[in-house]
Formats: C-alpha cells, structure tokens, sequence
C-alpha cells in the first residue's frame, strides 16, 4: 500500500509541476501576485510530495519488498542494508528518482531564500524550474516508473551491481548529482534575467554561491567515482576517459569557465552574452550527461538504461531546453551588447577570455572523443574506440594552457597591462620556471609531458608565493605587523580572491599527483605460487599462500603476500578474489599499501587451480591527486562562506 501510496504522490508532483510552469505566467500577464504565490507552493509541494516516492521506495528496499520491479531487480535478501538504501539508485528508474528529489529540494530552497529579494524575475525562475521538474517527472510516470508491480513476486531479488556494492557508490551519484542538478539555478536564474529583461549583474551575484556549490559538488562526484574506479575496478588508474566519466567531466570545465568569466561581469561589465551562454551550455551538458548514462548507447558500467525510448525522449527534451535557451538568448542579444570594450590584448580581461577558450576547447575535445565513436557506429555500423592516446595527445596541450593561465590571470593587470607590471610580476617566476624545468631535466625527465608539467607547475606556484609575499608585505608596513598576522588579515579582507588562490593550490598538487603516477607507475603481471617471489623496484613480493573467504553475499579466495624490503617485512597484501553469490559476478578487490604519498598496489585478476596472475604496481604520488581535490575543496568553501569582501589595498 505504502509504495501505491508514493506513486500517487509523485504523479500528483507532476501535475504540480504544471501548475508551476502555468501561474506564474499568468500571474504576469493578468497581473495577479496570488497566482505566482501559488506556483511558489506547487514548487514545495512538489518536494514533499517527491520526499514520499522516495521514502516509499527506501521503505519497499528495507522490507525487501519484491513485489516491486525495481526492488527485486536491484537488491536481495543478503545485502548488507547499507546497500539496500543505495539501491534506490544502483539502477535507471531509482537514480532518476533521486535525479528528481534533489532537483525538488533545490527549488523550494531557491525559492524561499530569494522570494523577496527576486520580485520581479521569481515568476520567470518558478516557471522554468517547474519546466524541469515536469521533464523528468514525466519520464518517471510514463518511461521510467520505479513503482511497477510484478507478479509472480519472486522469493528473491537479483542482487545490486557487485561492482556498486562499495561505500564510494553510496556517495558518489548523489554527489554527482548535486552537481548536475545545481546547475539548474544558475541556469534558471540566467532563464529568468533573459525573461523579464534584466540583464545586469545582478543574476550573477545572486548565483555565485549556488554555482560554487553545484562545482563543488560534481568535483566531489567525479573524485569519488576516480577513487572508486582507482581500488575497485583493479586496473591500477583512476581514469580511463570512459564515456560516461567524460559524461560529467564535460559540464564540469564549461562550469569552471563560467566561475572564472562572471568575475569579469562583476569587474568590468563585460562578457554578458558569453556568461548566459556558458551556463547554458554548462546545463545543456549536464542534461547529456544524463542522456548518455540513460540512453543505453553507451556500454559501460557506468550505465543504467538500455531502453532506446528512453534514450530519445530524453534527447527530445534536451533539444527543447537548447532551443528555448539560445533562443532566448539570441532575440534578447541586442540588449546584452556591452558598453565597454577590451582595452588591450595584454590585460586579466583578455586572460580570463583566454582561460575560457581554454576550458570550452578541452570541453570540445572530450565531446567528440565521447560521442564520435557512436557517430561512426551508427553511420557505418562499425564499432571503435576512442581512448587514452587520443586524450593525451590533443587534450593535455590544452590542460597545460590551462595551467598557464592559472598563473597568468590574477598576477596581470585589468584594461592594459604595462611592460613595468609585467616585469613586476612574472620575471621571477619565468627565471624560476626555467630552473625548475633544467632541475627536472637533470634529475631524468625526459618526457615532453614531464618536463611541460615541471615548467608550467613551477611557474603558477612562484606566482602564488610571489602574490602572497607581496600582500603580507604590503599589509606589514601598513599596520606595523609581523608577516604571519599581515598575511591573515590580507587573506579574510579579500577572502574571495585568495579563496580561489587555494583552490588553485590544490589544482597544482593534483597535477603534481596525476603527472608522478603517470610518468613514474611500475607496472608487473605475473603468475604466482605459493613460494614465489616478485622484485618490484625496491620491493620483494612473496606469495605465502592462498585461503578461502567469504562475507554477507559472496565467497572467494584472499592471497597473503609477503612485501618485504631488503629484508625487513613491512606489510603483508591481501588482494581477493570474489563470486557473488546470487548474481556469480566475479569480482576483483585490490590490496594497497600506502608508501610516501604512493602506492603499492596489487591485485589477482585470476585465480587457478595450480597458480595465481598476480599484477602488481607503484603509483608513486598518486594519493596527490584526492589531496589536491581536497585543497580544492576547501577552497571552494572558504569562498562560500566568506564574508564581504572589503577594500584592497
């Protein structure tokens, strides 16, 4: 009854949905403030209304309640109920069901919060919010309905994915989704401007902090599914460029561009058109993020759907929101021309354009490296395979312009930069840059990416140090402190700015990480017997034997390996080997051994009756890349619970 009860509440949130999208128009056309209130209700309606469909489902999972599809399809009796709750979203129809709570939690909390201070273009965002909410709602009810009945009820559910059976796909898709979903603000708000006329700033200032979050968010996604996809898949990385990792790497740089491009909005009123088309397209991309996931043209284990209905109606709805925000844009562009013009090429407005090219290059190049080989297969009915050489070989160049431009933009002046500020700026970090790389060469990088990655690293981190110096200094004359205290006070005055100054930290020690575990990985696979041994650089591997373990749902076989140095032991590994019991999915679970920021890393691919294939790695550095997503993290919430910025010296 309970899980009737949810489906009558989310086909109820459907028709909400339409009132929402209706009243407030209107209310403006027959100028009737009550209507628009209404819609106000409809939209938190909706989100208590989507709360009982999910707690309907939690509760169906909880009760193992397989009379439900969905439920028997993805859970089962010996999973672990940690699982049972995430299983909600293991599968197509539950994750668009969270897709859609979180999009109704968003815009009741955007509404509430901005209803007095947004009078005139609140009809406008409840309308499109409402548009949203009615997109996916509908799929829910006609496409993709978690509720359905079966009968016979089986005694039994499938199991959930094994590979889904992790704490980190617990987190990861609701963070992904935060994300995805977050955008949908900023791009409403941007909607709303468009609609009502007003095209200023002050849309940009009112989504800063919601797009800080939605970044924040899908950068916490796309790290976890690394580290996830890092231990659990054992292949020893922590990013393939799979389709539907792409997925949400493509929103995430047009997003970034968009953070850095509105700064120069605020600044110097420039870039209109562009910032309304950078969001645009930011949720234009979120929304193919979910049509790539759902659609079943990808093959992936990332993926949920394989119904090719779904797939286009989606699609369909993706065209219809592209058409109405570049519509919109292009009739209203004839007001958005700006009053200012770019003073010279050599200026932080120009930086921050070229930033930008930048980022929607990178977003371009992952695009067709996503979607080309579906292009060939459809039209050629061939299958290939774009991969990591494609990536590395027109992406990089770009990411390391990136990095360039990290460095360059907060150091150069505004409207013209002079050749006395240039020097001023970036002659010691050159000279530094320059020493770093020759150290780098002499030391036994001999890769065009390394010895790029020595350069550009060094570079952007002497332009932070130089940038901090230089404040602490400054505000040390001024107030007649110590440098410590100076540089504190410089940092909560303009808390926005050297926000973005750690974020950028934590980009650089990324890359570090990403660059040492690239260039650096020791790679051996062999097959192994008990009393074997395996030299891995300074390691020596032996394998002590092999012995039977099981846990809730699954049984396998778990090797105990020696790892010693020189000759003294320093840890023992134990990698398995799993068979779920209800599915027989086999699995395979890493063993890692944390060493100065690096990894060993070991695995057993396949187990036989008379040996073992052991493959076993060193990630040197590698834990730099979770580090820095972390620096980045907190960053990102230094800006977002900063106070008013003040003055600058």
């Amino acid at each position: 009854m309970f899980i009737e009860i949810g489906h009558f509440a989310v086909i109820l949130a459907l028709v909400l949905s339409v009132i929402g999208i209706v009243s407030p128009i209107l209310g403006l056309r027959t100028n009737r403030p009550d209507l628009v209130r209404i819609a106000r209700q409809a939209v938190t309606l909706n989100f208590f209304l989507v709360s009982i469909g999910m707690a309907a489902m939690i509760y169906a999972y909880l009760t193992h309640d397989y009379s439900v599809k969905y439920v028997a399809a993805t859970s089962n009796s010996k999973l672990p109920v940690f699982y049972q709750v995430a299983a909600l979203w293991g599968g197509h129809e539950g994750s668009l069901l969270l897709w859609v709570w979180i999009l109704t939690a968003y815009s009741a909390l955007v509404v509430w919060i901005h209803w007095r201070t947004q009078p005139v273009t609140m009809p406008y965002l409840l309308s499109v919010q409402s548009l949203i909410m009615f997109g996916f709602l509908s799929m829910i009810v006609f496409l993709s309905n978690p509720f359905e009945r079966i009968f016979p009820i089986p005694l039994d559910g499938k199991d959930l994915n094994p590979l889904l059976q992790d704490p980190a796909m617990v987190v990861h898709p609701p963070m992904l989704y935060l994300g995805y979903v977050g955008f949908s603000i900023p791009f409403a708000f941007a909607m709303a401007a468009l609609f009502s006329g007003r095209l200023g700033e002050e849309w940009i200032k009112v989504t800063q902090r919601w797009t800080l979050f939605a970044w924040i968010t899908l950068t916490a996604g796309i790290m976890m599914g690394g580290y996830w996809a890092y231990y659990e898949l054992g292949w020893g990385g922590y990013w393939g460029w799979d389709p539907v990792e792409n997925a949400s790497f493509m929103p995430w740089l047009v997003g970034t561009a968009f953070l850095h491009s509105v700064m120069v909005q605020e600044k110097r009123k420039m870039f209109k058109v562009w910032n309304l088309f950078l969001i645009i397209v930011t949720f234009s991309l979120s929304l193919i993020g979910t049509f790539l996931v759902r659609s079943g043209v990808l093959s992936s284990v990332h993926t949920f759907a394989t119904d090719p209905g779904r797939g286009l109606y989606i699609l369909i709805f993706l065209a219809f929101m592209l058409a109405l925000g570049f519509g919109t844009l292009i009739v209203r562009s004839g007001k958005l021309k700006s009053q200012i013009e770019m003073d010279s090429i050599i200026s932080r407005e120009s930086a921050f354009l070229f930033n930008n090219l930048f980022f929607l290059v990178a977003a371009v190049t992952v695009f067709f490296g996503t979607l080309y080989p579906l292009l060939v297969e459809t039209l050629k009915t061939a299958k290939v395979s774009v991969g990591p050489p494609y990536y590395n070989a027109v992406f990089m160049p770009v990411a390391l312009g990136l990095l360039l431009m990290m460095g360059i933009g907060p150091s150069i002046a505004w409207r013209k930069a002079s050749l006395e500020n240039l020097k001023k700026n970036f002659l010691i970090p050159i000279l530094i840059a320059v020493i770093a790389t020759a150290a780098a060469w002499f030391i036994g990088i001999r890769t065009v990416f390394g010895l790029a990655g020595a350069l550009t690293v060094s570079f952007v981190s002497a332009t932070i140090v130089q940038d901090f110096a230089k404040i602490s200094a400054l505000w040390a004359r001024r107030y007649e402190i110590n440098y410590a205290h100076a540089f504190y006070r410089a940092f909560t005055d303009n808390q926005r700015h050297y926000a973005g100054i750690v974020t950028h930290i934590g980009v650089l020690v990324l890359v570090v990480g990403i660059i040492a575990s690239t260039i650096y990985q020791v790679e051996k696979v062999l097959p192994m017997r008990p009393g074997d041994t395996m030299q891995l650089k300074e390691y020596t591997i032996r394998m002590a034997g092999l012995q039977e373990v099981s846990g809730a749902n699954w049984m396998g076989q778990e090797g105990l390996f020696e790892v010693y140095k020189g000759d003294r032991l320093i840890t023992v590994l134990r990698p398995q080997k799993r068979i779920y019991t209800v599915s027989q999915t086999p699995t395979t679970e890493t063993a890692i051994y944390t060493v100065n920021l690096g990894h060993l890393f070991m695995t057993m691919p396949e187990v036989g009756p008379e040996s073992v294939s052991v493959r076993a790695l060193i990630n040197p550095l590698v834990l730099l890349v979770w580090i820095g997503g972390g620096i980045m993290g907190l960053g990102v919430i230094l800006n977002i619970f900063r106070p008013r910025m003040k003055a600058t010296p």
